[in-house]
């Protein structure tokens, strides 16, 4: 055999050079993969934007982001305690007088009385539907004349519902979240109240669809806000997803279901596109469209995230710099939660502001120069930290305007109950559906937020006409 010559050495040479680096590309983008799919199965509650009924029996231990309070479980100093307490007017008063005296054995009931104790039993009355018949009545007169009475306002059908019935309906479907047939099962089982699968969606679209005026009521209050929150969520409607969209603040919710997630989506409903306060939500591109509203970030989902960093990546220089983001950003949130709010800012120490917008400067510039994280995960970081560091005033908004919050937990809120209704029930049946249950869900959030009871709001809502902001 003979030896290869230097020629064909050189060229195995080239031939394994070229192998080598091709295999090194592919197991960089393996470990890229390898790094991703372990982020996937690290992705939980406390790190990404998943509900905590998604972590199953693996869900980890419980771990807040926002840290120990020092103070101890339940009821703290000066809370105002709840107890029952006795009405001055019972509907009923049973007296247990002696028959006789313990020392005589004379006839007691001769003797002076005197109340020494006083208990009171509270209980429901008996679930019973109360049938009101309307007799029209035809008379004739002397002269030949017919003369036939008149059956009340809203009294035209052969047999119908009250508006004391119809509100429950209302208050278990929408306030309750059951689904119309478990709704009719209620009815039935706790009143006898022969109510159909059909009645009850009849009953929630005519309540649905008499909320048009509260509805255009509320969505110009809210853009006429100073601060508002918006958030969305996904939401299946005829078996396909769509997305519920919320705009809310202290006084006032708005929800409304469409098709899409963006911006088209966000004019529907009636808010954002003529608001120019301050919008508080999360990183999701489309709000940022709408440059008439000055535009916060939200902090908590910022926590996860950088929770995901520390979770997902090994080498502590990886990852050192989410920790101090973290540790910043809730120092500040402490300190603005200890300060009085003044009428030009958050009242935060100038100082202890400048030391904590340096160290979070500081920690995502370099993130975001960091390529040693392999593949999407790696990139996936490092616009992270872009993000931070480009949108450092969004996110540093609560320590430097009043009024101003730490996260977005207020949107999250009016969507939360909505996702319950969803597990509960399953998916929407009808868009239009849909429209009823958000406008009815807007309502009945809108009138707590105000103080006025629940079936108190859904009576006036089946009477008519609904409760107006206005009327306030």
């Amino acid at each position: 055999m003979s030896q290869p010559t230097v020629e064909e050495l050189l060229a195995l040479v080239v031939a394994l050079r070229s192998e080598l680096a091709e295999l090194r590309a592919e197991n960089e983008k393996l470990r890229g993969r390898v790094g991703e799919l372990e982020a996937q199965l690290k992705a939980n509650s406390r790190n990404s934007s998943k509900p905590p009924s998604a972590d199953g029996l693996a869900k980890p231990a419980p771990k807040s982001l926002r840290g120990k309070s020092g103070r101890k479980p339940g009821g703290q100093p000066g809370h105002p305690g709840r107890t029952l307490t006795q009405v001055p007017d019972p509907d009923e008063v049973i007296v247990h007088e002696p028959g006789r005296c313990g020392g005589c054995g004379a006839d007691a009931r001769a003797e002076r009385r005197t109340v020494t104790g006083r208990r009171q039993v509270l209980e429901l009355p008996p679930g019973q539907v109360r049938v009101t018949e309307h007799q029209i009545v035809t008379r004739r007169c002397g002269c030949g004349q017919v003369s036939t009475g008149t059956a009340p306002d809203r009294v035209a059908a052969p047999v119908q519902y009250r508006p004391r019935v119809t509100a429950p309906v209302v208050y278990l479907y929408v306030g309750q979240f059951l689904s119309t047939k478990r709704t009719a099962q209620a009815l039935r089982d706790l009143f006898a109240l022969p109510v159909s699968e059909g009645t009850d969606a009849g009953i929630t679209a005519r309540a649905g669809t008499d909320l048009g005026a509260f509805m255009a009521a509320v969505q110009a209050a809210i853009s006429a806000a100073d601060v508002a929150h918006f958030d969305e969520t996904g939401l299946r409607v005829e078996g396909k997803l769509h997305w519920l969209h919320s705009a809310s603040t202290d006084r006032f919710s708005a929800l409304h279901v469409h098709r899409r997630r963006g911006r088209e989506a966000m004019l529907d409903g009636a808010v954002l596109g003529g608001f120019t306060g301050i919008a508080v939500h999360d990183a999701w591109a489309p709000y940022d469209t709408f440059t008439a509203a000055r535009h916060v970030l939200c902090n908590a989902h910022l926590l996860r995230e950088l929770q995901a960093v520390t979770d997902q990546m090994t080498d502590p220089a990886a990852w050192c710099w989410a920790n101090q983001v973290t540790d910043s950003l809730l120092l500040l949130k402490a300190h603005v939660a200890t300060t009085t709010t003044t009428a030009t800012g958050a009242g935060t120490d100038p100082a202890l502001l400048a030391e904590h917008s340096r160290r979070i400067r500081h920690a995502a510039t370099i993130a975001a120069a960091d390529h040693t994280a392999p593949g999407r995960l790696g990139a996936k970081h490092r616009a992270l930290a872009r993000r931070i560091r480009d949108r450092h005033d969004a996110y540093l908004a609560f320590a430097t305007t009043a009024g101003v919050p730490f996260d977005n937990n207020a949107a999250e809120r009016e969507i939360r109950m909505v996702k319950i209704r969803q597990k509960v029930s399953g998916c929407l049946r009808t868009l239009t559906g849909a429209h009823h249950f958000a406008a009815i869900r807007s309502y009945t959030a809108t009138t707590q937020k105000h103080g006025i009871n629940l079936d108190d709001a859904v009576t006036r809502l089946a009477t008519g006409p609904p409760w107006l902001p206005q009327s306030t």
